[in-house]
C-alpha cells in the first residue's frame, strides 16, 4: 500500500530533522553504540581490583570477609565476561575502534595539556 502525499511529505521532514540532529547520529553511530558497554566494563574492571584489595585486606582480619570481597570479584568478572561477550557478537573490530579513538582522544587532551605547562 502506497503512502500518501501527506505521509510521504512528513516522512521527508522527520528524515530532514534526523539528519540534521547532531546527538542522535552520535548517539546511533558505530562508537556511540558501544560507549555504555565499554564504560561498564571498565568500571567493572575497577570493582574487580578494588574488591582484590578487598580481599587481601581482610583476609588478616576475618575470612568471611574475605570472602565478601572474593564475591564481590566474581560478580564484576561476570559483568565483565556478559558484556565483552555482547560486544562480540556485536562486531570486535568495532569495539577495538572505539578504544584506539579512545586512548588516541586521551593522549592528544594529555599531550595539549603538557604542551601549555612547558
Amino acid at each position: 500500500m502506497p503512502l500518501s502525499e501527506d505521509e510521504q511529505r512528513i516522512l521527508r521532514q522527520l528524515e530532514q530533522q534526523l539528519e540534521t540532529d547532531k546527538e542522535f547520529a552520535q548517539n546511533v553511530s558505530q562508537s556511540g553504540l558501544y560507549r555504555h558497554a565499554v564504560r561498564t566494563v571498565r568500571w567493572a574492571a575497577l570493582g574487580m581490583v578494588a574488591s582484590l584489595g578487598f580481599t587481601i585486606a581482610t583476609l588478616q582480619i576475618h575470612f568471611a570477609l574475605a570472602f565478601v570481597g572474593f564475591l564481590g570479584m566474581l560478580a564484576c568478572a561476570v559483568v565483565i565476561e556478559g558484556k565483552l561477550r555482547a560486544m562480540s557478537k556485536a562486531g570486535y573490530k568495532d569495539v577495538v575502534q572505539v578504544l584506539r579513538t579512545a586512548s588516541l582522544n586521551s593522549k592528544a587532551k594529555m599531550r595539549s595539556k603538557f604542551d601549555r605547562n612547558i
